[in-house]
């Protein structure tokens, strides 16, 4: 059996929580391969939510959790996490939740220079979650990260805490905002060090011993293609690489570990923060999205903005994105709305693409090319076959496919798990 990457195909929160929720039933060990706590999943288990940001969604259904190398770790955000969810009567021990020892970590140094610079933007910020995502990657790629490893090594951490605070003080110093002195941070780490380390593993070893006994392996992304450092709308982007292709890279596995990608998209668009967004509806439709869709973001609950699904974005996504098949989410959302739209190319500047460009300036012109298709006024939530669904959905979903030039594979019609129609196994391969 295969082994499944799940990734978003629109600007995030497609509903990758309820997917990945139902797959990793079926899964031995949930990866997530990047980002932080920026990102979150709502889980609907029983009577219960889980609203997750650095905890792989696997662990509500007792499999054994990873947080891979790709992934920037805050450590009181974990811990605060792991005591939410206990809370809640999830135990989370290093019996069910590894992490990669090169795991780098998020100081407080990081969300404070991000907010310092968001701040310093004015009306040109970007719209970060204002976490320390962004700084603490740089620190990763500028190689003075403190990493998970280091807290084994007072030594190493001392000397490296050295050239982090050379460097990020003198940001904080130009923009005005107050300086971290080394030791309350040395302390800090030192005291976490007993708490953090249990759970500290090459877990790469662990991956590679899975796939050599066929264990079968969910990788869980977080954000979504178009929030792609590379290939997202730069610059209002994740500080990540979103894409299945980081998977192997953010887990330590070999690209032929990964197995079948299934992208996320909802039966609409949404985007949290600041960007261009070509399908968004300021009237009361997409007022009426946001509304049955409660869209609210799960880490920020910003209010997300809502538009009609873009089909040439999410192509755009498959094909980057490495997508072989859909999770297509939130159908019911589209219930009682009589004329829908399908945005299929953009009209930028007198000329035509069927591709989103990569300059700021194009895509804050583009204006969308729509397609026309009859609704349905009929109800589809907890639909979970086919023939549950009204005859213009079903056409809906199949123009879906075409345009996007991908499979939907599932089918999500409610919140709740198991309100899933399955058109093909993803775990087969």
């Amino acid at each position: 059996m295969a082994n499944v990457a799940v990734i978003g195909a629109q600007w995030g929160d497609e509903g990758k929580g309820k997917v990945v929720d139902w797959l990793a039933s079926r899964a031995e060990i949930v990866v997530r391969f990047q980002g932080g706590h920026n990102a979150g999943h709502t889980l609907v288990v029983g009577d219960q939510t889980y609203k997750l940001s650095l905890l792989p969604s696997g662990v509500v259904r007792g499999k054994l959790g990873i947080i891979g190398n790709g992934v920037v770790l805050d450590p009181d955000a974990l811990l605060a996490e792991i005591a939410k969810v206990g809370a809640q009567g999830l135990k989370v021990s290093p019996e069910n939740l590894r992490i990669a020892e090169n795991t780098p970590l998020i100081l407080p140094v990081h969300p404070a220079l991000d907010k310092a610079r968001e701040a310093a933007r004015g009306d040109a910020k970007i719209g970060t979650t204002g976490r320390g995502i962004g700084p603490a990657y740089e620190d990763k790629v500028g190689r003075r990260a403190i990493r998970l490893c280091d807290l084994a090594e007072p030594e190493t951490l001392s000397a490296k805490l050295d050239q982090l605070l050379l460097h990020h003080n003198a940001l904080l110093r130009g923009l005005g905002a107050p300086q971290f002195q080394k030791q309350p941070l040395l302390d800090a780490l030192l005291a976490l060090a007993p708490k953090l380390l249990p759970y500290s593993e090459a877990v790469w070893e662990r991956l590679d011993e899975a796939h050599a006994t066929n264990k079968r392996v969910l990788f869980e992304g977080a954000q979504a293609v178009m929030l792609d450092v590379d290939h997202g709308t730069y610059p209002y982007v994740t500080s990540s690489n979103t894409v299945a292709g980081n998977a192997a890279a953010g887990a330590g596995v070999a690209p032929n570990a990964i197995g079948m990608v299934l992208g996320i998209a909802k039966a609409y668009t949404t985007r949290v923060g600041s960007g261009p967004f070509p399908t968004e509806l300021h009237d009361e439709i997409g007022q009426g999205l946001g509304a049955r869709g409660r869209e609210f973001g799960t880490v920020t609950g910003r209010p997300r903005r809502c538009g009609w699904f873009d089909a040439c974005m999410v192509r755009q996504a498959v094909k980057v994105g490495g997508i072989n098949g859909i999770a297509l989410t939130k159908l019911d959302v589209l219930d009682g709305i009589t004329e829908l739209k399908i945005c299929t190319g953009y009209s930028i500047n007198g000329q035509v693409f069927k591709r989103l460009p990569a300059a700021a300036g194009a895509q804050a012109a583009a204006q969308p090319i729509y397609e026309v298709m009859e609704g349905w006024t009929q109800s589809t939530y907890g639909a979970r076959s086919y023939a549950e669904l009204p005859a213009a959905a079903v056409k809906y979903v199949r123009r879906i496919e075409e345009l996007v030039e991908a499979p939907v594979v599932l089918l999500s019609t409610s919140p709740e798990r198991d309100d899933t129609i399955t058109l093909r196994d993803p775990f087969a391969g």
